[in-house]
């Protein structure tokens, strides 16, 4: 199933290392926070996103499923 990048924006403090492991899929706005592209994450990116992820220190940044038509699938897991 394919994967999306899902950001908690309550949780995100901007520490932007999501950006800086994930530089196709993340942008940063002027104050620092990431901008996801919204786009379901191709195979060669998995990996990566997955580090992002993880790299957060605040959990704010997870990947969730989404089913064939790029919407969220209603389990969500990541």
């Amino acid at each position: 199933m394919a994967r999306r990048l899902q950001l908690d924006p309550i949780a995100c403090q901007a520490f932007g290392y999501c950006a800086e492991l994930l530089p196709e899929h993340i942008a940063l706005d002027e104050w620092g926070y990431p901008v996801l592209d919204g786009e379901p994450l191709p195979e060669s990116t998995l990996q990566l996103a997955r580090a992002a992820a993880g790299a957060c220190p605040r959990r704010a940044l997870s990947l969730a499923a989404v089913d064939g038509a790029g919407r969220r699938s209603p389990s969500g897991a990541g």
